[in-house]
C-alpha cells in the first residue's frame, strides 16, 4: 500500500467533522507543546510532543466514529497524516 493509498484510507476512518476538529485541535495543542519546551528548555516535554494529540483523537474515534485510530495498525504513517490532514484542512482541501 502506497502513502497516498493508506491517506485516503486514514480519511475513511475521519468522517465526522467533530472528531477531524479535535484532532485539529489536539495538533494546535502538540505546536503549541512544542513551542513551550523550546522556550523553557524542557527536554522531557518535547520527548512527550508525538503524544499530546492522542487524548483529543482517540476520544473521538471510540465516541463517535466508533472505529480503531489509524495509529494503531501504522503509528509512523498515521502521524505523518494527521499533519497532512491538518494541512489539508487548513488548505480547505478537506472540510472540517
Amino acid at each position: 500500500m502506497s502513502f497516498k493509498e493508506y491517506y485516503e484510507y486514514y480519511l475513511t476512518l475521519h468522517q465526522n467533522k467533530w472528531n477531524r476538529r479535535l484532532h485539529v485541535l489536539g495538533q494546535l495543542a502538540t505546536i503549541s507543546f512544542v513551542f513551550f519546551g523550546i522556550l523553557h528548555s524542557i527536554g522531557l516535554v518535547l520527548l512527550l510532543t508525538p503524544f499530546v494529540v492522542y487524548p483529543f483523537a482517540w476520544s473521538e474515534h471510540f465516541f463517535l466514529e466508533k472505529n480503531k485510530p489509524a495509529a494503531f495498525s501504522r503509528p509512523l504513517w498515521a502521524k505523518v497524516c494527521d499533519w497532512v490532514m491538518l494541512k489539508d484542512i487548513l488548505t480547505r482541501k478537506t472540510r472540517w
